[in-house]
């Protein structure tokens, strides 16, 4: 642990110098007596470089992206452009105020408009709603048009949405929420969607399918024409998990290849930092028969004004979200595909999968590897050999990168491979760093082999130890109190 501020604490040290208070005479009118402060606050007395040098060491007991590699699979912690923060902040933006007459926010509306639009070709969809605030809401999002679309119709026997064993575990969780019921669909020898099997499940009553792609073994679904002949062949929709969207810019349109729905987490693909749950942005989606469900409004253009369009507010899902959307995070996805451009999306995907398939092709002979075939931005290793040979988990493995200066990949995830680790190095890293992470997890092999004892008791080198996981989870206690 940090030492507490107070331990740094000195009397009359400061870190400013307050001019005199000169509001004393009004404090009883705004405020009654009974609830002035009848001693002084319990301040530490410290000066401004105390204060820095106090957290600056508190940051450098976290890992973030500027500290090191971080390759967390499927939450693609990547490198975020610090121009993006600059612009974000600029008083033009946050300044607005969602309530200001449309005349008044005709420049923010436009960018959003145009973000729609560039969303929409890049997935290849016919229209895109800003409003969802995440990738899960996304998701929520696009369920209930499905749900929408088969009301219109009458078909309420629609019933069941068929999700893969290898989906986003949020998928499941979001249909339940809507209400539909779940349908696994097991994954075939290659990794992948079981055709054969899908067949069978498909009936009257299947009102869509949800698919990851790529999916959580880092592997582009092949037959994603064929599942969509075979949906769309009993009124089904076929739904895009486009959280692994990184791994396909200007190179698949999903639009283009059968999906009628797509979310995208654009806080990881298109460049916001999202560590501890937030900020995000799921902007989804949709083919064109689909758009009379999106919430309202969309962001619609009259000539050379753009307005807020409640055109199919009878037919709409309704708002999902306050006002427009998260709209910093928007502001920032904006500028990542303005100064990239498509040319420039393509190469951000391109080194994403290149970047996994090399690091894959390092770690091979070390780490056990059920899907050698070429990747997509991500792969599975995993750490049966080492469990198996020396009694050494995955877990074991996850601690021990901690002390190698390395965040741990995603481990037990996905749930179809035992001992997982799900690795995505993303397209921001260098050689250099790929490399640097590969010999660790090389020594880290080695290690298991000559001292597994060492493994099991890292990490050494971090703030805290390992933790009991569940007790926190069951005893969660995150207030600071200060003992008078």
């Amino acid at each position: 642990m940090s030492k507490n501020i107070f331990e740094h604490s000195s009397p009359g040290r400061k870190g400013v110098a307050l001019p005199p208070r000169d509001t004393d005479i009004f404090l009883d009118k705004i405020i009654p007596q009974k609830y002035h402060r009848q001693k002084s606050a319990r301040l530490p007395e410290v000066s401004e470089l105390e204060v820095m040098r106090h957290y600056i060491e508190l940051s450098h007991k976290n890992h973030f992206i500027e500290k090191g590699l971080y390759p967390l699979g499927s939450c693609t912690m990547k490198y975020n452009p610090k121009i993006h923060e600059t612009l974000v902040r600029h008083t033009c933006f946050a300044n607005l105020h969602p309530y200001q007459p449309e005349s008044t926010m005709q420049g923010a509306l436009e960018l959003l408009y145009e973000l729609q639009k560039d969303l929409a070709e890049i997935s290849g969809m016919a229209a895109v709603t800003l409003q969802p605030a995440a990738g899960a809401q996304g998701e929520f999002t696009g369920i209930k048009i499905i749900e929408a679309y088969h009301k219109s119709k009458g078909n309420t026997h629609k019933t069941k949405i068929i999700i893969p064993d290898s989906a986003h575990g949020t998928n499941p969780a979001t249909c339940h929420l809507v209400g539909f019921d779940v349908v696994e669909l097991k994954s075939d020898a290659q990794g992948r969607c079981d055709i054969a099997r899908l067949r069978e499940l498909v009936d009257e009553n299947t009102a869509g399918f949800m698919l990851t792609n790529p999916n959580t073994l880092g592997l582009f679904e092949t037959h994603v024409e064929e599942i969509s002949e075979i949906m769309h062949s009993v009124d089904a929709l076929i739904y895009m998990d486009g959280a692994n969207m990184n791994a396909l810019m200007g190179i698949v349109q999903p639009g283009k290849i059968g999906f009628d729905i797509i979310h995208y987490n654009v806080h990881k693909t298109l460049s916001t930092p999202h560590g501890g749950g937030g900020p995000g942005a799921g902007p989804v989606g949709v083919v064109e028969k689909l758009i009379p469900f999106l919430p309202v409004p969309m962001v619609a253009k009259n000539e050379d004004c753009y307005y807020l369009d409640y055109a199919h507010q009878e037919t709409s899902i309704g708002k999902v979200h306050t006002f427009y959307g998260n709209f910093a995070v928007l502001v920032r996805a904006y500028i990542y595909i303005k100064m990239l451009g498509a040319e420039g999306l393509r190469r951000v995907s391109e080194n994403a999968i290149i970047n996994a398939n090399y690091l894959m092709a390092i770690i091979k002979d070390y780490y056990h590897i059920q899907h050698l075939e070429y990747c997509m931005h991500e792969f599975v290793a995993d750490g049966t050999w080492q469990k198996k040979a020396n009694g050494v988990s995955t877990l074991d493995i996850a601690k021990r990168l901690l002390d190698k200066g390395f965040h741990a990949p995603t481990v037990y995830f996905p749930l179809i491979i035992p001992e997982a680790m799900m690795i995505e190095p993303t397209e921001t890293e260098s050689l250099a760093s790929l490399n640097a992470f590969a010999t660790a997890m090389i020594e880290i092999a080695q290690e298991a082999k000559e001292n597994p004892g060492l493994l099991h008791d890292a990490p050494l080198t971090t703030p805290v130890r390992r933790v009991d996981d569940v007790r926190a989870v069951k005893h969660l206690d995150p207030i600071f109190k200060i003992e008078e």
